[in-house]
Order: structure tokens, then sequence, then C-alpha cells
């Protein structure tokens, strides 16, 4: 062989070299998640709230079997994400006081179920508001400094995957369920006042460095088990979904997918995306389109599956044999094998906010 015919000989095993190390290089630095029950991992359990999910049957087709405080059978769609993205396997909570350094510094969450936008939803059930969890994003930028320095730090904020899975509560929980808002506002001004609550935190996260941010907007609340059993004139013989609900959700998040678009004109100029995230199509065409033969799609597989959630969904439950053939676990929380539709729904999109 000629030194010609070396010299490309090694070119082309030096780039090849390359391109394998690049494949295994993650596409962003951390995967940071804000939200409610959607994508907590277990914050509350670090916290004094009835609305847990550390204990059985929660977790009953995680890893080991293990109760983590996800409010489903398995993984969530965040913990799905990282994987993908090839960040960590899944994201702990961030109150988990057992995190090192650098647990943290590759994303941790710090959603908390029962949590929403308007600050009187996480007074109901005492758990921790989107603005404490905005201070414990600070907090955490400080440990990482402390550890790494601000420069790396913000390197790592800056290069981060943000999702924010906010919002159900408040209707559901908040508004349609108690009397207080609804003396105050009526439906339109409320998802207003909810929207704007909404856009400030987004407005804040940016401020703190976020630049790459996954909105997921609200699912057909009409076809959630706990709100056809509270709300259908007949819940035990009639279990279609209530469109009112669904509608409510399918504006709410006509007026988000408007605001963020507005809101990524007006940081058009400084780089990084702010984008809307559709779990109202993926749930609609599980729940109501059936395309994805899922067995039972108007009842959860813990209990009843008509009311239970946190802890009337115990160990003491019934529990259907195969959760996979079940849309939602309990009367609120979907199945892993749904957070994988969704997941795999969303992949695009996830790749759109990452991409240099």
């Amino acid at each position: 062989m000629s030194i010609s015919h070396l010299k490309i000989a090694f070119l082309l095993l030096h780039l090849h070299l390359i391109n394998a190390h690049t494949v295994n290089v993650p596409k962003v630095s951390a995967v940071l998640v804000f939200g409610d029950s959607t994508s907590d991992p277990g914050n509350n359990n670090f916290i004094l709230t009835a609305f847990k999910g550390n204990f059985p049957p929660y977790g009953r087709d995680y890893p080991n079997k293990k109760p983590t405080g996800r409010f489903t059978n398995g993984l969530l769609a965040s913990d799905m994400i990282a994987r993908y993205l090839g960040v960590k396997d899944n994201v702990p909570p961030y109150l988990d006081p057992s995190l090192t350094v650098h647990d943290l510094m590759t994303g941790v969450s710090f959603a908390s179920a029962g949590s929403g936008f308007d600050p009187l939803t996480p007074t109901i059930s005492n758990v921790i508001p989107l603005p404490r969890q905005l201070e414990y994003f600070r907090e955490y930028k400080t440990r990482l400094a402390a550890k790494f320095g601000k420069a790396r730090t913000m390197e790592i904020v800056n290069n981060a995957l943000y999702i924010v899975s906010a919002g159900t509560n408040d209707f559901v929980v908040n508004y349609f369920t108690l009397p207080v808002r609804r003396q105050k506002y009526s439906l339109p001004s409320y998802m207003d006042f909810v929207m704007n609550k909404e856009l400030d935190f987004l407005q804040s996260l940016w401020n703190e460095g976020a630049r790459k941010i996954g909105v997921v907007g609200l699912p057909p609340m009409g076809c959630l088990p706990i709100v056809i059993t509270l709300f259908s004139d007949n819940a035990f013989f009639d279990r279609g979904c209530i469109d009112f609900f669904s509608s409510v959700g399918r504006a709410y998040n006509s007026m988000l997918q408007n605001r963020l678009n507005l809101m990524q004109l007006d940081h058009a100029q400084q780089g990084g995306r702010i984008t809307y995230i559709d779990a109202y199509s993926t749930l609609f065409d599980v729940i109501v389109e059936h395309k994805y033969g899922f067995k039972e799609v108007k009842r959860g597989c813990c209990g009843t599956g008509l009311l239970e959630t946190t802890v009337l969904c115990n160990p003491k439950s019934s529990t259907c044999p195969d959760a996979s053939k079940y849309v939602f676990w309990d009367s609120i929380h979907p199945t892993e094998a749904v957070y994988r539709i969704f997941f795999e729904s969303s992949r695009s999109i996830v790749d759109y906010i990452v991409m240099d």
C-alpha cells in the first residue's frame, strides 16, 4: 500500500472514531422538569402532604417494583425523554437528599403532584407551588456553581432541556370542584388568569437561563375517569367523555400555542426555543379514537378505577393484571404504556427543541 493510501486509510479511521464518539454525546446537558403529577418522580415524598404515590401499587411495573412517588405503574414520559436524549435513565426528584452534585448536573425534576399555575391550587393539597419550584431551580444553580463555577453552571443551564407540564389541577381540582375561583372568575377570565400565570413562569424560567423549553398542553380533561365520575349525570352506566371539560382544554391549548408563538418571536434574537408539546391529541387518539387498542379507556387499573388516586389507591386496592391494556393507572394518571405513546408522539418536537 502506498503512503498516500495509508494517509487516506488513517484519515477515514480518524473520522470513523470521531463519528462513533459523537453518537454517544448527549444532545443536551440535562433534563430539568417543572409541573405537577405528570412529571413528579417523588418530590412529594419529602414534604408534608397527603398527595403521595410512594407506596404500592404505585410503581408496580417500575424497575424492582419500586414505588418511587411517580403517580403511575412505571416510568413517566420525562424519564423516557431523558433516556432518549442519552442523559440518564430516569429523572430523580430534586428534594431527594441522597442526590450528589453529579446527579444534579444531568437533570432533576422540581415538579410536585397536585400543583398548578394558580397560586390557590397547590394550597389545596399542600404541595410545591410553581414559584417555589423556580426558587429550587435557583438553589440548584447555586449548588452547581459552588462545585463547577458560574461559567460551567450557565453552560449546563443554557444547554438543558426544560419540560413544563401543569395546568390540569387548576381546572379539575380547583375551578370546577371548589367554589372559590368560580365566585370571582368567569371561565374565560379564569383561563386568562391561569394563562398569564403560566406565561409569567415561563418568562422567569427564561430569565434564569433556560433556552430549550417544551411546554405541555392540557389533556382532554373530560375523559379523565375522576371527571366522568364526579360530573356525569349517570357516571356508573354512561362512562363517555364529557366534552364540555375537554373543550376547555382545547380552547386553553389554542390560546397557549398562540402565546408561545408570540413569546418565541419576542426572544428570537436571543436564540433558543419555547415550544408547545401536544398532549391532547395523543390522549384523544388513545381514548376516543381507539387507535392503540387499549382494552379499558374509561376507568383506572387501581381499585374500581372510578375515584381512586393517591391514598385511595393503596396496598389494599385490587389492580388489573395487565396495566398495559389500560389507559389510566388510577382515576387521573395514565399508565406507563400511555406515557410511552405520548413520548413517541413527542420525539420530533423534542428533537426540534434541542437541535442547534
